[in-house]
């Protein structure tokens, strides 16, 4: 029983720093830890290029000098200015989807300036979409582009002024931008996009010279400071990409930063690069089939990732080549990654969303939790039924669980007789306490179980309520208008209040904590009672340690745990009705612990 409870203490505070840590300082040392950002757009970016003044790796297409318009151009000027004035001080060609509205800047073919019309700012209905790209010299500025690196001839840079065969670019109608030097190239940029995030441009050149010239398209994305989402240790955010059929995830802005050269590259056939925030991302596609060589970049402020092909195309005078690439720029919504990497056969586009270790629970969860919501409409109804369905699978599991304590709450006397006989010899102890086991065929360690297995299951939903962007802004009922965000009761109780002083965030504890730490604890007067008194402290005050490091995270992680517990005291008063020798043994141990503090 020892074994048992110190396993149990142990994979508590294991599940505790695992999920709480974040919490706890953000609670504790609030200096050390930026408090949680509420989502809107992501930060953004504003150079015209790369890390300012950097060329690309050696050995790659892209070595070429920064003057030549290549991957790493000069850096914009420091000065800011307004988003109108940014968009009013160049032609653009504009962008119309169900899901898009901005514009491309035909002075550097950038596109600069992207809405994401299904997903707003704020809770409130009239509050404006999430801008996810802004101009170059503005607050917030956040921008891709596509280019060529070549030997020898001039090629288009960021401040080319290119020329457009339309004035919208949308699902069915496509838009050309061209460009031609002095010697005699044209360059073209075919571009199309779908109806959800996804823009294809056909790069070619035209050698109208009289020498062959050598080239290799680029893409780059660039963004100006870091993340509004902070990177953790559970969430990505920050420059990330697929390389040799893998997700990396291990590098995040502060790498950059003190990275050599503050670069880092990679060599890979297929994959894609760019930068990701909790529910946006961008980044650039190569054709799957072409072995390119992508790079992250840092500069002061700026931030980029590019990708180059890995060799230079010969156009000889009079040829063509065209090579495609892919721009996705948008939400991460799941439907829509799983599509492009299905059907498209863009390698690993859905692991943009990091599901974690236990990705293999948490994509099913997503998708029952989908589902379910297709039937109800409501996202915190579907967040019940999942949590039903979830303890209809561990019900076997619990039902093993309490037969085990049933078990050993038999053995409890010939268990106290053997540490009373074997009290100075461990050793001796131990190997009795086994044969006791054996003879009776009980698995000490059984109990523990259902410990084991919740542990990812609750991590995986932790990963799909905090990540998908499908429960954002998503409401419930009464004062829960926003599952993907802490519950905000206590903030609505202590503004009605008018005290005019802000809540300190220790003490923002709404109704589900409360009710988590409540239903916790009913959940442990109906378990029998540690004999050790340390190990019963520690269980006495997890409920409320748990109700205050629950606070910060989503409402809709705490309705599953409140939901969840309460099935499992309903749960619990049924199995106890089935085992009534644990609710005997309780009272025994009860009576006789009594007894004693009374002869004491």
């Amino acid at each position: 029983m020892e074994d048992k409870r110190n396993v149990i203490i142990a994979m508590l505070f294991a599940a505790l720093i695992l999920f709480a840590w974040g919490p706890l300082t953000r609670i504790f040392f609030p200096d050390l830890v930026p408090p949680p950002v509420e989502q809107s757009a992501p930060a953004a970016t504003g150079n015209n290029s790369a890390a300012p003044g950097s060329a690309p790796s050696a050995g790659g297409a892209g070595n070429v000098p920064v003057t030549d318009g290549g991957i790493g151009s000069a850096p914009a000027p420091k000065q800011k200015i307004t988003l109108a004035s940014a968009l009013a001080a160049s032609p653009r060609v504009a962008i119309e989807t169900p899901k898009l509205k901005g514009s491309i800047n035909l002075q550097g073919a950038k596109f600069d300036d992207l809405l994401l019309l299904a997903h707003r700012t704020e809770l409130a209905k009239d509050s404006p979409p999430v801008r996810l790209f802004s101009p170059s010299r503005t607050e917030k500025a956040y921008f891709a582009r596509f280019g060529w690196t070549a030997s020898g001839i001039k090629v288009p840079g960021a401040d080319t002024l290119w020329t457009a065969s339309g004035a919208k670019l949308t699902p069915t109608t496509p838009v050309t931008l061209s460009w031609k030097n002095d010697s005699g190239q044209t360059f073209g940029i075919a571009l199309s996009i779908d109806e959800n995030y996804l823009i294809t441009a056909q790069q070619s050149v035209t050698n109208g010279g009289a020498a062959a010239v050598q080239v290799a398209p680029f893409g780059l994305i660039s963004r100006d400071g870091k993340s509004a989402d902070p990177d953790t240790f559970n969430i990505h955010a920050g420059p990330m990409g697929v390389f040799g059929g893998a997700a990396n995830y291990e590098w995040d802005y502060d790498d950059l930063d003190e990275a050599p050269g503050k670069q880092q590259s990679f060599k890979t056939t297929g994959g894609w690069i760019g930068f990701t925030d909790k529910y946006w991302l961008a980044a650039m596609i190569p054709d799957q089939k072409t072995p390119i060589e992508a790079n992250m970049r840092a500069g002061g402020d700026n931030y980029q990732t590019d990708m180059v092909t890995a060799q230079k195309t010969a156009i000889a005078p009079g040829k063509s080549a065209t090579q495609s690439s892919r721009l996705f720029a948008g939400a991460k919504e799941v439907q829509v990654l799983d599509q492009y990497t299905e059907k498209l056969g863009i390698t690993y586009l859905d692991y943009s969303i990091d599901w974690g270790w236990f990705w293999f629970i948490a994509i099913p969860f997503f998708w029952i939790l989908h589902w379910l919501f297709g039937i109800f409409g409501n996202f915190g109804v579907a967040i019940i039924g999942l949590t039903l369905i979830v303890r209809m699978f561990m019900f076997p599991v619990a039902q093993r669980q309490f037969g085990s304590m049933a078990a050993m709450r038999v053995l409890q006397p010939k268990m106290k007789a053997l540490q009373e006989r074997y009290k100075e010899d461990k050793p001796k102890l131990q190997q009795e306490m086994m044969k006791l086991y054996k003879d009776e065929k009980v698995n000490p360690l059984a109990g523990c179980l259902p410990i084991v297995l919740q542990i990812p299951v609750f991590f995986a939903l932790y990963k799909v309520l905090m990540l998908s962007i499908e429960m954002r802004h998503q409401p419930f009922a009464l004062w829960l208008q926003d599952l993907s965000a802490p519950d905000p009761s206590a903030h609505i109780i202590w503004d009605a209040l008018g005290t005019g002083i802000v809540l300190p965030a220790f003490l923002a504890i709404g109704v589900l904590p409360i009710l988590l730490g409540v239903t916790m604890w009913l959940m442990q007067k109906l378990n029998p009672q540690p004999m050790d008194e340390v190990q019963k402290q520690v269980f006495a005050i997890m409920p409320w340690f748990l109700m205050f490091i629950m606070a910060p995270f989503a409402a809709g992680l705490q309705l599953y745990w409140v939901v969840s517990n309460c099935i499992s005291i309903l749960q619990q008063k049924w199995l106890y009705s089935r085992h009534p020798v644990l609710k005997q043994q309780a009272a025994k141990d009860a009576e006789e612990k009594d007894s004693a503090k009374i002869k004491s």
